[in-house]
Formats: structure tokens, sequence, C-alpha cells
């Protein structure tokens, strides 16, 4: 079989995916700024082509076949790439580019945007795009380069570089000392203690770390999805919370949270196993942009002083 034979056109291909993706010939050609009529046949030519029927027709709508739409789902893919290739040629003057990251909400607000003009003074010419955090574990997806993830540093066929975030500091409202006693370790256990969906561990590691294991119950209290809640909660005094520093620091400098057992004596925080991450595939290590953003973000993480975990393999 030639290769012509398995490189459809990609005027049908596009044609078979915009359809697809709204149903019908009618709204499609609309998108694709055809007539229906030559959208119809476009689509028959594809089918024509690959010798499979990839829609059942009905009276009132197109509905893909089996194999239409596991057709459909490599071609999306061919076309995003295709896509994204090409915005990364129109924009890469210069030794440019454009980058398709993601980052988790809280982290990429208190964090990552407050830094990021400096990165457009040094690489004018990169162009970043946030792709939904939704899809950044997913690294198969054409449109992404690379996520700010949260975790261990191990992601299947992922490339991991630690940023920050494995210092974590023990917050509390800012009430008066005596609403709030917090003077040593075992006080904690008076209180209502936040937790954080996806660190379920962090009490029990936190009361290891400072000597009360078995004062507190590691597993009660209320539980948050994102840290920017738990500091909020904080605030409105519904109890302690265990955040990155990374994330809370301006806060406790601000005083709108207290930070009890700060002092180097019964410090009140703990180094956790897991922090921030930046990860990308193998197949993205050499685009250009992406190596751009990976310096700049290391050497902006490395004034922290935190100590960073060994970088694990892909």
């Amino acid at each position: 079989m030639s290769l012509r034979r398995l490189a459809p056109p990609l005027h049908l291909l596009r044609a078979f995916s915009t359809v697809a993706r709204f149903g019908g010939v009618s709204r499609a050609a609309e998108a694709l700024h055809l007539t229906q009529s030559a959208v119809s046949k476009q689509v028959k030519d594809l089918e024509t082509w690959v010798g499979v029927p990839l829609f059942e027709r009905t009276r009132k709508r197109l509905a893909l076949t089996p194999a239409g739409e596991r057709y459909e789902k490599a071609v999306q893919a061919v076309l995003l790439q295709l896509e994204a290739a090409t915005l990364e040629l129109i924009t890469s003057d210069d030794g440019g580019g454009a980058l398709h990251l993601s980052s988790l909400p809280t982290f990429g607000a208190k964090w990552l945007i407050p830094r990021l003009p400096q990165f457009q003074q040094q690489h004018p010419q990169v162009t970043l795009h946030f792709v939904p955090y939704v899809h950044s574990y997913n690294f198969e997806r054409p449109e992404l380069d690379c996520a700010i993830l949260f975790g261990d540093g191990h992601w299947p066929g992922a490339h991991a570089h630690y940023i920050t975030g494995n210092d974590v500091a023990l917050i509390a409202p800012r009430a008066k000392v005596a609403d709030w006693p917090i003077h040593a370790p075992r006080d904690v256990a008076r209180h209502t203690l936040l937790r954080h969906v996806t660190v379920p561990e962090a009490w029990l590691r936190w009361s290891e770390t400072h000597g009360v294991p078995g004062a507190i119950d590691p597993l009660a209290g209320p539980q948050f999805d994102q840290f920017q809640t738990m500091i909020r909660a904080v605030m409105a005094g519904m109890g302690l919370a265990l955040v990155p520093r990374c994330l809370v620091q301006d806060e406790i400098t601000a005083g709108l949270v207290r930070e009890p057992l700060s002092d180097a004596a019964q410090r009140g925080g703990y180094q956790s196993d897991v922090g921030y991450w930046l990860c990308y595939p193998e197949g993205r290590t050499q685009l250009h942009a992406l190596q751009c953003f990976r310096q700049w973000l290391l050497a902006c993480a490395a004034p922290a002083g935190a100590q960073a975990p060994a970088s694990p393999p892909a």
C-alpha cells in the first residue's frame, strides 16, 4: 500500500473532524466557510479514500460509527499538533517560540504569575499559552509542552525538576494568642485541623516530626482541594493548616495569619517529601521555548534556599 493511500488530504480530514465535532454538516460548513454540499462531498471523499464508513446517517444528524470515533480522536490529535507546530513556527523569530504550559491554580496565582514579567523581559520572543490544568497529567496531548505539578517528582514518561514547596509552615488564625493557645506541639490537638486532599498524611508526618505521634487525629477535620482555600479558611478562623511556605509567606509577613511554634527551638513546620515540579515529556526536551523557561524557572526558584530533592529519572 502506497504512502499516498495512507495519507488523506488535509482538507478532507479537517472537514471530517469538524462535522464530527458539530454533529452535522450545516454548522460544520459555517465553521469552515464552505457550502454544505462541499463539506458533504469532502466527508464522502474521505470515506471513499479510507474505504470505511465513518458516519451513520440519520434524518436529523450524522453519528460517528465505532471506527469513525477511533479515527476522529487520532485525526483531532494530528490537527492540534499541526496547529501547535505552525503557531510555534510563526512566533519563533530570534530563537523564541510558543510554550504551552499548565500549572496548579494556587501555585500559578501566588508564585508563578508574579514572577512572569521578569521572564517576559528576559525572553520577549517566547509566547506563553496556559492550558487548562485538567489536562496537566496527559503529556500525550499535542497542545501541552510542560506542566507544574505537585507530588514526589515521579510521573511516568516525564522529566521532573524540583522548584519549591517542600518547606511546610504551620499556620493559625491571627486572633489573640489567648484564643488560640499553641505553646507546644501537643497544643495543636485542641484545635480543628484542616487537611488537603492530595496530602492526606500531612498531619501524621507533622506529629511524627514533632514527637507527638498519637496526640492528634491526623484524619479528622475538614478537607480542601486547594491550598489557597485552606489559607482563606485559616484567615476566617476555621482551624490550623499545613501549607507550603512558598504559598503563604506573604500572608505570614502581612500578619493575615499567624505562625505558631515559629522559633528555632521548636519550628512549627516540617520538610515534606512532596513539592512543586516542572515536568515535561522526553519529546519536548529540545523545544527552545521550554529550554528558556526551564532555565529561568529553576534559577528563579534557587534563591529560596529550600533543599531540593534529587530529580528522579523519567
